[in-house]
């Protein structure tokens, strides 16, 4: 005769496991080819990823050095934030434009303008709604 045993069903609790800083630097990369694409100045992206000016172009220049936690959840979500508008929008350059554009859901304010704010929940604060849109996961 077979013998039930219990069977777990409880989720084990979700941990995230941290960004490397391989995949930081990866990150880094992406995002020096997104600002580009998105006709970012060096001043611009240097506050999206809340450095000095002058150490954003040393990175650009030869390659980014340690990436502190703060950077690595600034470039995720810039990572996220590019995600979603290409599974947005078919055509890549409307995403780029997007960026720019003047938007009801911040206030006529460019998606843009509200990440220049400079803390890491303005750009959390795009990724949301670009998630929302999109329809979540």
């Amino acid at each position: 005769m077979a013998i039930l045993q219990p069977v777990e069903t409880a989720p084990a609790p979700f941990r995230q496991e941290p960004i490397t800083q391989e995949e930081g630097r990866a990150m880094f990369r992406a995002a020096l080819n997104l600002f580009a694409k998105w006709g970012l100045t060096d001043e611009q992206a240097a506050v999206l990823t809340d450095m000095p000016v002058r150490s954003f172009r040393r990175w650009k220049a030869e390659g980014p050095g340690r990436i502190s936690r703060d950077g690595l959840a600034r470039l995720s979500n810039l990572m996220g934030i590019h995600k979603a508008l290409r599974i947005i929008f078919q055509e890549p350059q409307r995403g780029y434009d997007w960026i720019k554009a003047s938007n009801v859901a911040f206030g006529s304010a460019s998606a843009l303008a509200v990440m220049l704010g400079g803390e890491l929940t303005d750009l959390m604060r795009v990724r949301r709604y670009l998630d929302a849109e999109r329809g979540g996961w």
